[in-house]
């Protein structure tokens, strides 16, 4: 007994176990609860939906869903076509995430292409931005009335040029917008191991006159191939749960499907967030396994000092530094301009100004208009600057992104402090692997299961801060937790040691070594939930009504067929968003693409 009681203190003398305690049972609460809550709705009848209409009961449980959902004259249209898109989707936007990141990548970090600095910076700008940025503005330069029966984009407006459908609906720009929005994120992960990457072996087959598609096959592919893998997984994993741009540019996906659905097929609605859950898990299942039979590639000798820089050529250098100042321009600058023009359109797609060159055709209703009027297309609401559902939403976003981002970094912080000092537990890999999982979970389904939990006749807090707060935490852990874990497992068990025996409480050791020496990082851990929460939509968009937060709110607004309000609320978020990112960037020394831009 009292070897037990020795074992017990011992234990709980340790704060990294009480740390993966706590946080371990709240985690395994926060993740099962929802996905169970979820599965129990799929087999719940609720009445006046179609279950109540096929089994005849308005209570009870029964699996008339699913047999509906799989079997029905609908099975094609409301699960197989979705499925189908929502696959070809996330696959097409690996691809082109990675083909269009990673060669950006190895041109900066392997080539002497100019440009490098102001090109890594601006590169990420679509990953920081809002996921639907892009989508609307491939509305705004590619529809037209003749082919969409929608208002002119600005290139149909001022040529008369218009493109196919294809070009401007479905999967094509759907599957472009979104590989886009995560080339930069392709960039960061694959960048990271070019420029650190150990020159040795290159150097090697270099001086053996092995030629170049060789050493790029059998040496640099093999060595980046973990940074792919990881990229293809988190990627794919996104992609799948993305509401926005799918709904923007017409692509019936799973998640837009879901919404369509929620009303009157409830659950045959949560079966399909069942099956975008289905799909996180495993796409974890394979991360693990990956983990486990990667191969190792480190070499007995030192690293060497320098990579060797490929030279494209006097003109080279310049041609393609100058090709990626245009494209990026096209997926970072321009965006926020065009956003800033459609707020002083007088109708959506009326761009005569342009040739007419008479400024006198833009207005400043949009933003100026003070009284509620029904005139002038403002549908009585107030201008810009003096809406007050506007605003309301904007600090509630706000309050929103500071609580998400100051307790998810604070738990992910913890979390990867105490995992860093029980690597070897597997207790330590499965509080590690639940407080990752939501993140590799469709956003979506992830809505969905904390709308069901938290929106019942025993708890509701449907529409309320608190429910956005815990759904967002929960969502945005994993950024903290990975931050902090990469950098722990940097600090020597020595510097703590040290302090223990000088008696330093586990408080002042972490306020006076472990936090001031991985300060970046940790910071980093509250950046980014902070930044992500501001432009989120697919996970609050079943928890809130429209006007709550931003992102919502901007949906009203479209829906309501005010565009150039909704363009307002982009420019808003994206200013908002860049202007933090640079404060958090000149505070603390780090940025996203710090150390591989140079």
């Amino acid at each position: 007994m009292g070897i037990l009681k020795n074992r017990i203190r011992t234990f709980f003398g340790k704060p990294q176990n009480i740390i993966l305690l706590i946080f371990g049972i709240m985690l395994t609460f926060s993740t099962v609860a929802p996905v169970v809550a979820i599965v129990k709705d799929t087999l719940v009848i609720h009445p006046g939906t179609i279950d109540q209409h096929l089994t005849g009961k308005a209570s009870g449980y029964s699996v008339v869903n699913y047999i509906d959902l799989f079997t029905s004259k609908l099975a094609m249209s409301n699960l197989w076509k979705p499925l189908i898109n929502t696959l070809f989707l996330a696959i097409f936007t690996c691809i082109i995430s990675i083909l269009y990141g990673g060669f950006f990548a190895f041109l900066v970090t392997r080539t002497n292409m100019k440009f490098k600095k102001y090109l890594s910076s601006i590169f990420i700008f679509p990953y920081i931005m809002p996921q639907w940025t892009l989508a609307v503005v491939w509305q705004n330069m590619f529809n037209s009335n003749a082919v969409l029966g929608t208002a002119d984009g600005l290139i149909a407006s001022l040529t008369g040029v218009t493109f196919p459908k294809w070009w401007c609906q479905g999967l094509f720009p759907s599957a472009v917008v979104l590989g886009l929005h995560y080339a930069p994120f392709a960039y960061i992960m694959i960048g990271g191991i070019f420029k650190n990457m150990d020159a040795n072996l290159e150097e090697a087959a270099t001086i053996l006159d092995t030629p170049k598609w060789k050493i790029m096959t059998m040496i640099t592919l093999p060595m980046i191939t973990p940074a792919i893998l990881n990229t293809i997984l988190l990627v794919f994993g996104s992609a799948m749960g993305s509401y926005p741009v799918p709904h923007y540019l017409g692509l019936t996906t799973l998640s837009t499907k879901y919404i369509s659905l929620n009303s009157k097929y409830t659950g045959e609605a949560s079966i399909l967030a069942i099956i975008m859950m289905v799909f996180g898990i495993m796409i974890l299942a394979l991360n693990q396994l990956s983990l486990k039979s990667r191969k190792n590639y480190t070499t007995v000798t030192g690293k060497s000092g320098q990579l060797s820089k490929i030279n494209i050529g006097k003109a080279g250098k310049y041609i393609v530094g100058t090709v990626y100042i245009v494209m990026t321009f096209l997926t970072s600058i321009w965006p926020i301009m065009l956003f800033a023009l459609e707020t002083f359109l007088p109708n959506p797609g009326d761009y005569s100004f342009l040739y007419t060159r008479d400024f006198r055709n833009l207005t400043t209703k949009w933003w100026l208009t003070s009284e509620n009027v029904t005139e002038n297309g403002l549908y009585g609401q107030q201008g810009i600057l003096h809406n007050p559902t506007i605003w309301h939403a904007f600090w509630g976003t706000l309050l929103l992104a500071f609580a998400c981002a100051a307790i998810a970094g604070t738990v992910g912080t913890l979390i990867g402090y105490a995992v860093a000092k029980n690597r070897r537990s597997r207790w330590a890999a499965y509080v590690n692997n639940m407080a990752f999982l939501p993140y590799l979970m469709p956003s979506i389904a992830v809505g969905a299961a904390f709308f069901i939990l938290f929106s019942n006749e025993h708890i509701n807090l449907f529409n309320t801060y608190y429910l956005l707060i815990i759904a967002g935490v929960i969502k945005y852990i994993p950024f903290a937790s990975r931050a902090s874990l990469n950098s722990m497992l940097q600090i020597s068990n020595e510097l703590e040691e040290a302090a223990i025996i000088q008696n330093a409480s586990w408080i002042k050791r972490m306020v006076n070594i472990i936090i001031p020496i991985q300060k970046s990082s940790i910071i980093s851990g509250f950046s980014l939930p902070f930044m992500t929460c501001l432009r989120e939509l697919s996970l609050f968009l079943l928890l809130c009504t429209q006007g709550f937060i931003l992102s919502t709110t901007l949906d009203y607004f479209d829906e309501m067929g005010l565009y150039a309000f909704s363009s307002a609320i982009n420019l808003i978020l994206i200013v908002t968003i860049l202007i933090f990112n640079t404060l958090a960037d000149k505070l603390t020394g780090s940025s996203l693409d710090n150390g591989i831009g140079g």
